[in-house]
């Protein structure tokens, strides 16, 4: 199985009044995701992996012992991270649906307390890597945060909404302001409706 890359569900202008750039787009679509897709079919190449699902692939290749994970991991597992995360973010103007809204006031009190506690987990994150909305397997939501390619597939968690912090994401916009552009994301690229469907 060859993957491909996907295109994006909007045009490369489409976010740019909601604080993403054309210039962002184009460089973190067209060439960094489009990276992970070159590379992740060369290294899968006549393995046992070649013809496996992204999700088979990320779960069978990571290493749980280790911080450093193998290069198909790498490349597989931020394909699919970059698959979702387009998907994740939209052009319009999204309301939260009342069944997410009364589940993440339920894990977390209020929805501004939610907002919270996902910039701090993407603040914190030391170098590259992802901040979550995630459901777990006892239905409960938690935010989390991993390393570099890391999703949270590989805890056996569901993935309700992922936002990129690796500084191709956002230092052609927010130059070294991470924080600002983890509330930007929030507040005006979140499809809503989109992280509802994952529920």
């Amino acid at each position: 199985m060859t993957f491909e890359l996907p295109d994006l569900p909007y045009a490369h202008d489409a976010l740019v009044d909601r604080g993403m750039s054309k210039e962002t787009l184009e460089y973190h679509h067209d060439l960094h995701h489009k990276a992970y897709v070159d590379n992740g079919n060369k290294l899968i190449a006549g393995t046992e992996w070649e013809n496996k699902s992204l999700e088979e692939i990320i779960v069978g290749t990571y290493d749980h012992s280790s911080v450093a994970q193998s290069g198909i991991f790498n490349n597989i597992s931020q394909l699919w991270n970059h698959n979702q995360f387009w998907e994740m973010m939209g052009p319009g103007d999204s309301k939260i649906p009342n069944e997410l809204h009364s589940a993440l006031v339920e894990n977390f009190d209020s929805i501004s307390a939610f907002k919270e506690l996902f910039c701090v987990a993407g603040a914190a994150q030391f170098g590259s890597g992802w901040c979550w909305l995630v459901k777990k397997t006892d239905g409960a939501l938690e935010v989390t945060k991993t390393e570099n390619g890391v999703n949270p597939l590989c805890h056996g968690q569901t993935v309700l909404l992922g936002c990129d912090v690796w500084e191709h994401s956002y230092y052609i916009d927010f130059r070294n302001k991470r924080p600002a552009y983890l509330t930007n994301f929030l507040d005006n690229l979140v499809n809503w409706e989109n992280v509802a469907s994952r529920l």
